[in-house]
């Protein structure tokens, strides 16, 4: 992400805020969208700085090709690729995707995007096209809060070891290889986990298990600010419903569930660690309701984000901007 601080540009109306929900500011785009979104840019881009996350009400977004229009717009067409996805997405151009395929009954917990790569998006950019009926809020939690909460031991040896993420790849349950990397040609899946630092084997019956090492929390690059940065939580086998966790662990093993995250140094976490993770992002969780053409940009540094569930239909596109590379961030260290 670009984070010098952003030239003046047309100004923006004030901005709403409340202790329970994100920074709400409502547009009138006169019925241009994409050149409302060109215009206010760098005065967005100050606001989520500044807030860690905005919502944008009144837009009218309403179909994929104007919302990848405003997004391109607002990153300067500085869009990434999706890359090692946990579950599948629907690609609708280039950078531009539905949300993640989750069961619409289960909670899709607190999390940074692609917090386990090598290079992760500075900016999530959410588009609501279908609100659903009830529940389905893309929900927020500022990540620098998030860490002080959490109790210091906790936090000291995660800063000491960072953390493990596990996967096992195959075709019936989660991302296959060819989803999460593009191709299913072993060369270039070995050669792309070289790349990024990902350990890789090759099972007997053609599957594949990998092994990443991350750090778990970072300094903002423009505030210094240490933030919880990590998928810890959202993507231990203790988050999964007790009964999936179980048929998978009786399908595939222990070692051959499709994600877990262990400590650095390579131990198990406990359930009541994850609790306690998951339980400190609730506390300090905000949430306002999709309404249909809404647009809410997320600092994915600073701020962590959900999916809560929901009934009815429901069609949010997604987008990653402004590419950031893990070498170029300051890790925090205890």
């Amino acid at each position: 992400m670009s984070f010098s601080t952003p030239k003046s540009s047309a100004m923006l109306p004030p901005l709403e805020l409340a202790p329970d929900r994100p920074a709400l500011l409502r547009a009138e785009p006169a019925g241009d969208p994409v050149g409302w979104a060109a215009a206010h840019r760098d005065a967005l881009r100050a606001v989520v700085l500044e807030h860690g996350a905005v919502l944008v009400r009144g837009l009218g977004l309403g179909d994929s090709t104007t919302t990848e229009a405003v997004f391109r717009h607002l990153t300067g067409d500085r869009l990434m690729s999706d890359r090692e996805p946990f579950a599948p997405r629907r690609r609708y151009a280039h950078g531009v995707y539905s949300s993640t395929k989750w069961p619409p009954n289960q909670q899709m917990c607190m999390h940074h995007e692609l917090s386990y790569g090598l290079e992760f998006p500075g900016l999530m950019l959410f588009a609501c096209l279908v609100a659903p009926e009830s529940g389905g809020a893309t929900a927020l939690a500022d990540a620098p809060t998030v860490l002080r909460a959490l109790p210091d031991e906790l936090v000291g040896r995660f800063e000491r070891e960072g953390w493990l993420l596990t996967r096992s790849y195959n075709e019936e349950i989660g991302a296959s290889v060819a989803e999460a990397f593009g191709t299913d040609d072993r060369r270039a899946v070995e050669r792309y986990c070289r790349d990024h630092r990902i350990e890789f084997t090759w099972q007997d019956d053609g599957s594949l298990r990998t092994r990443q090492h991350r750090a778990a929390v970072l300094r903002h690059p423009v505030s210094g600010t240490r933030c919880w940065f990590n998928q810890i939580g959202f993507l231990s086998e203790w988050t999964m419903e007790p009964e999936v966790r179980e048929y998978l662990v009786e399908m595939y093993g222990a070692d051959g569930l499709p994600f877990n995250t262990r400590y650095g140094g390579g131990d198990p976490i406990g359930e009541d660690v994850v609790r306690t993770l998951n339980e400190v992002y609730e506390a300090h969780t905000v949430r306002e309701p999709w309404r249909d053409g809404d647009l809410l940009l997320v600092d994915n540094i600073r701020t962590a984000h959900s999916r809560e569930p929901f009934d009815g239909p429901r069609e949010v596109l997604a987008a990653l901007g402004y590419p950031v590379r893990l070498d170029d961030i300051e890790v925090s260290r205890a």
